[in-house]
């Protein structure tokens, strides 16, 4: 049976992906994002899977304290019209990673533990079945947060794609995540160029 594809995007939220973001650097991701894929999404009526970060403290191991929900560095890049059912919201690099209260900008959430059942709820409900959907992703950052949950996608047997133009890695520079696609993330994912994944598209 032919698979279909789901676009998952990965922490493309300000504080990463915009100017005055905490975590922000220049990176050409963002232009072929909003000014070529986001486009050609809207006009196919495709639409996009997020997972986003709740960063507040306290997340041991970790210093970075942002994407505090109810702000502006919450929040995503996604246009609202391409947003697909309820994003899954992580607080750590993971996306097993989760806590009481996340999300919710009037209470103080919990300290981050796992919950490898509430993802899968939200994969199999979202996402669909690994032998009827190629998850393509993409987002911020590659070297991080999509190694992360493409290594878990991996796992539970869904056949991966990262989005070769919608990726960087946390610095910006091309010769770094040029480096991390080669590998590690090669091992776990096959990588894509938006050519490709377009004449797939088109061919629907």
């Amino acid at each position: 049976m032919k698979k279909e594809y789901a676009f998952i995007a990965v922490d493309v939220q300000n504080e990463f992906a915009t100017k005055g973001g905490k975590y922000y650097t220049p990176k050409l991701s963002v232009s072929f994002l909003k000014n070529k894929f986001f486009p050609f999404l809207k006009k196919k009526n495709i639409k996009v899977y997020e997972i986003i970060s709740d960063y507040r403290p306290p997340r041991p191991g970790r210093r970075e304290d942002c994407c505090h929900p109810g702000t502006w560095g919450y929040q995503s890049i996604v246009p609202e019209k391409l947003k697909k059912e309820t994003a899954w919201i992580k607080c750590m690099n993971s996306p097993l990673w989760t806590r009481k209260n996340i999300g919710n900008k009037e209470k103080t959430p919990s300290k981050p533990y796992q919950s490898p059942k509430k993802f899968d709820t939200w994969l199999y409900k979202n996402i669909g079945n690994p032998q009827n959907f190629i998850p393509i992703v993409f987002g911020f950052t590659a070297d991080c947060c999509v190694l992360a949950t493409v290594q878990e996608l991996s796992w539970r047997g869904y056949e991966v794609w990262v989005l070769k133009e919608g990726v960087d890695t946390a610095s910006g520079k091309i010769k770094d995540k040029n480096a991390i696609l080669k590998s590690p993330m090669s091992n776990w994912a096959s990588i894509v160029s938006w050519k490709k994944v377009k004449n797939h598209l088109l061919k629907k």
